[in-house]
């Protein structure tokens, strides 16, 4: 008898202790799923799907380690660009400060535009005007002096919208897939038509990209002898617009290698998207539909930034991928 009731609790013992190690199981593997700020659902699915694919040496898809290679736009596909590029913000408060000394500006655009605080009317001039608005507002000045001034900028100027400095108010969803990605072999690049120059002084703190793997528009700098040291010193003269077009060249120039992955969130990243997608092998093209007017902003065929408007029309036929943002994020900016 005693020993049938030893027995009985043994088993009992046992059974208790596989159910712990079972819904602890359950709890770190719910812990590891990837990338939980997402949404169950087919645009989910098929990003792990594809990275699987990519990564398994018996898949008939598989891509070599040092072959992956997966480009993100900047402006609304990682951080907030919406009502006004990130940049023009920054370059604002500069052409405020300078604008008693340049009375020109009040007739001349794009400054006129900026110093109304007409938003539209600076996004019309495109990213050749963002870079205009950069040339007259920094030219002359060190590299590492401008770094300095964007990077302070950026870590203390607040976003209104989320009140958190704008070096912090990026995509949590984005953070996570780019994690993802490269714990499994990707290298992440930044591919924008901002200011190569502005975003480098936060994108290792704010998505974990080294300065080396970002992408952008650039001015020319000339290597010069200043108060006795040699310094870096920009121009005003417009180096590289990596926007459209320019995007896959920037590419080619900076990286060498055509993506597999490309995520981007407008009208302007087609071209990047379309080099990535056209290869050969599996690839992935995505685009970020601003759908989200509480927690974020909504907008795409007739915005003046960002808009996405083309290739909502053909994205099916490439197999791009629409990511909606209300649907298939359950959370923005944390």
């Amino acid at each position: 008898m005693r020993k049938q009731m030893a027995l009985g609790a043994n088993m009992l013992c046992l059974w208790v202790f596989t159910i712990t190690i079972q819904a602890y199981s359950s709890v770190v593997e719910a812990s590891q799923t990837p990338l939980p700020s997402w949404a169950d659902g087919r645009t989910k699915t098929v990003i792990i799907e594809f990275v699987q694919k990519v990564t398994d040496p018996n898949s008939p898809y598989f891509v070599p380690e040092d072959m992956r290679v997966a480009t993100f736009d900047n402006d609304g596909t990682l951080w907030p660009e919406y009502p006004i590029y990130t940049q023009l913000l920054f370059a604002q408060d500069r052409v405020k400060a300078m604008a008693p000394k340049h009375p020109e500006w009040k007739t001349q655009q794009p400054f006129k535009a900026l110093l109304e605080g007409d938003h539209q009317g600076v996004a019309a001039s495109g990213m050749k005007g963002l870079m205009e608005i950069v040339m007259a507002t920094h030219s002359g000045m060190t590299a590492d002096a401008f770094a300095k001034e964007a990077g302070e900028w950026l870590r203390t100027t607040k976003h209104p919208k989320f009140q958190m400095p704008y070096s912090e108010a990026v995509y949590t969803p984005q953070l996570e897939l780019l994690a993802y990605l490269r714990a499994n072999g990707f290298r992440t690049f930044i591919v924008s038509g901002g200011g190569i120059a502005f975003m480098r002084p936060v994108s290792q703190e704010s998505y974990g990209i080294p300065p080396y793997q970002v992408v952008g528009s650039s001015v020319v700098t000339k290597y010069e002898q200043r108060d006795g040291e040699y310094q870096l010193v920009r121009q005003p003269k417009v180096g590289f617009i990596n926007d459209k077009e320019g995007k896959p060249v920037g590419i080619y120039e900076h990286i060498g290698l055509r993506p597999i992955l490309a995520f981007g969130n407008s009208d302007s990243d087609m071209q990047m998207i379309q080099y990535t997608t056209d290869g050969d092998g599996l690839r992935l093209g995505l685009y970020l539909h601003h759908t989200d007017a509480d927690r974020e902003y909504a907008y795409d065929r007739k915005s003046h930034v960002g808009t996405l408007d083309k290739v909502l029309d053909i994205a099916e036929e490439h197999d791009w991928l629409i990511v909606d943002m209300k649907r298939d994020w359950l959370k923005v900016v944390e």
